[in-house]
């Protein structure tokens, strides 16, 4: 983080909207917070089982041997996977281990697995770059959320590999953030994205809530895939960050709101 920016506090009374799954939210909130923004955490998405009651995870632990790559594209999957291995007392993981970006690679780190392979751009088309010189003729196991895009599996099919997916968790709208959106959002200065599910998320409670995003509100979004679910659903992004990392987002509108004279000093 850049310490000079932090040393510039934002006017106090600036409130931001924080729209990632509860146990996420501090990560970001703490970030926005040192640049002395106020933070409305309002949790978007909640995670919950996968339909199939981790069935399919379940298969794919017990057979890990069968495969060459284990693929991770968010740190929640890593830790449902870390979670359901202790659980079925899998102690081998004999494949390789590829993660989409710095934060899914830190939360692999920390179960004790290896990282052999990261995208320098933390998106699902740079991954799929990434892993196409090694699928062909290899079998790749992609832990996901069970509703995800399909970039991976078709790419890697495309380059002679096959990918087989395991739903680690789905993604739901919290219904108990109703009432809050409802009065909070009128007085937000601005509001982050950081998936393309919080965004659809967001929309549905603002739905349920009777309420619309603020004309006003700076729109601030984790990367492209995200920003792009934003302008299918017609809304413009004011801040995209440079790098698909929630200190670097919360840096990058901080500055955005200094240069338009929201600073106290």
């Amino acid at each position: 983080m850049d310490s000079s920016a932090a040393s510039t506090h934002l006017h106090p009374r600036l409130r931001v909207l924080v729209t990632r799954a509860v146990h996420q939210a501090s990560a970001l909130g703490d970030a926005l917070a040192s640049y002395g923004l106020l933070v409305v955490a309002i949790p978007a998405i909640e995670l919950a089982e996968p339909t199939d009651e981790y069935e399919g995870l379940h298969t794919a632990l017990q057979s890990l041997d069968e495969f060459d790559w284990l693929l991770f594209t968010s740190a929640n999957a890593v830790a449902v996977f870390a979670e359901q291995r202790e659980e079925l007392a899998v102690e081998e993981v004999p494949c390789r281990i590829a993660s989409i970006g710095a934060a899914t690679s830190r939360a692999l780190r920390s179960a004790g697995l290896r990282v052999d392979l990261q995208p320098e751009v933390a998106v699902a088309e740079a991954f799929a770059r990434a892993l196409r010189p090694h699928a062909r003729g290899r079998r790749m196991l992609l832990v996901r959320a069970e509703a995800a895009r399909d970039v991976l599996p078709m790419e890697i099919a495309r380059a002679g590999g096959e990918c087989m997916v395991a739903a680690a968790y789905r993604t739901v709208v919290p219904q108990g953030s109703v009432e809050a959106l409802r009065r909070e959002l009128p007085g937000v200065a601005a509001v982050t994205f950081t998936s393309s599910s919080a965004v659809r998320n967001l929309l549905e409670l603002c739905d349920a809530a009777g309420v619309t995003l603020p004309p006003s509100a700076v729109l601030a979004s984790i990367g492209p895939i995200t920003t792009a679910t934003l302008h299918e659903a017609g809304y413009a992004v004011t801040v995209e960050s440079s790098v698909a990392q929630v200190e670097v987002l919360a840096s990058e509108l901080a500055r955005y709101l200094r240069r338009r004279g929201l600073s106290d000093v």
